[in-house]
């Protein structure tokens, strides 16, 4: 059955006749979307704001939003007659379906779609708002599932690279990493995992969500790769989510821990650690099994909530913290 919809489109108040220079530079126009109600069964009202931040009257302006995959919404587009002197909004009203609530942590994320001519020249713009249902797990270590360190005296629990090898707590040691230890690493101060030998102590990302606070210009992961060519390289996007509704993503990726090139995907080689533990003890000695960090971009206008890591299982992460 169709929602029924309702459309409200506001205007601010005409600019003066007068209109602003047109040599400053042009400034993005500026797309954002109110918060969702997801107590579902429900229908919820969603408003859109498209902000003319240009240096330019915008002229044929149509609004679009987009929930998540099957969700119904109306108006499928909402067009705003006339047109917006700089400085000036319009704002688009939607009504979306909101099914019933599942158990479980999910982030629901909604994305409006402003095309147009004039204004800031782009031709569109887009803002999108996260809403989570559920918690996030409070920090990484809730969701350590892998064994990556091992005492030489006890190899059998290892299995960093599926293979049964893991690092040598030993080894670590020789090169300043130790439970709790401090690394410094692109700018931020990472915590070496408290895990001891033998138990999970980092994370084979697979999309978990995680709670982590903090205000600055990147993101930073402290980890290494499995896999090869054939198998799969580490490499992933990562989405942070800002306590204002808002997310942004990166990429980035870690080498193999043994073969791969040191700056393999722009990652930044941290420790080298002189051989492994396999499944029958210390070996390998002379071949580096090495810890990497890599980062991505935050918004520093914003205070980070929550980070989803990448959906790639080659990709280990020990450690994660806010750059300045």
């Amino acid at each position: 059955m169709a929602v029924a919809a309702s459309l409200a489109l506001v205007a601010a108040p005409a600019a003066s006749a007068a209109e602003p220079p047109a040599d400053p530079p042009a400034t993005r126009t500026e797309v954002s979307v109110s918060p969702v109600d997801l107590d579902g069964p429900a229908i919820s009202t969603v408003t859109v704001s498209v902000r003319n931040a240009g240096p330019q009257r915008m002229r044929s302006l149509k609004v679009t939003l987009a929930g998540p995959v099957g969700w119904a919404v109306q108006p499928s587009v909402a067009s705003v007659s006339g047109s917006l002197g700089v400085g000036d909004s319009a704002r688009a009203e939607f009504r979306i379906r909101v099914p019933e609530k599942r158990p479980g942590f999910v982030v629901r994320t909604f994305t409006a779609t402003a095309t147009y001519s004039g204004g800031d020249g782009a031709g569109s713009a887009t803002g999108t708002r996260s809403e989570v249902v559920g918690s996030p797990l409070p920090d990484l270590a809730a969701a350590y599932n892998n064994v990556g360190v091992t005492d030489e005296n006890d190899t059998a629990p290892g299995d960093y690279d599926g293979d049964g090898n893991s690092f040598s707590a030993q080894k670590l040691a020789d090169v300043g990493l130790t439970p709790g230890a401090t690394v410094r690493a692109l700018g931020a101060d990472l915590t070496w995992p408290e895990a001891q030998p033998g138990t999970p102590g980092n994370v084979s990302s697979a999309g978990q969500a995680i709670t982590l606070s903090g205000q600055g210009s990147r993101l930073v992961f402290l980890g290494s790769g499995v896999g090869s060519a054939a198998t799969g390289t580490a490499t992933g996007t990562a989405t942070v989510h800002y306590t204002d509704g808002t997310s942004s993503r990166g990429q980035f990726g870690f080498p193999n821990w043994s073969f791969d090139p040191a700056d393999r995907h722009g990652a930044t080689l941290v420790a080298s650690a002189d051989g492994r533990n396999r499944p029958d003890g210390y070996g390998n000695a002379g071949i580096a099994y090495r810890i990497f960090a890599h980062s991505v971009p935050l918004d520093a206008s914003k205070q980070v909530a929550f980070v989803v890591l990448p959906s790639n299982g080659n990709v280990h992460v020990f450690a994660m913290a806010v750059a300045p």
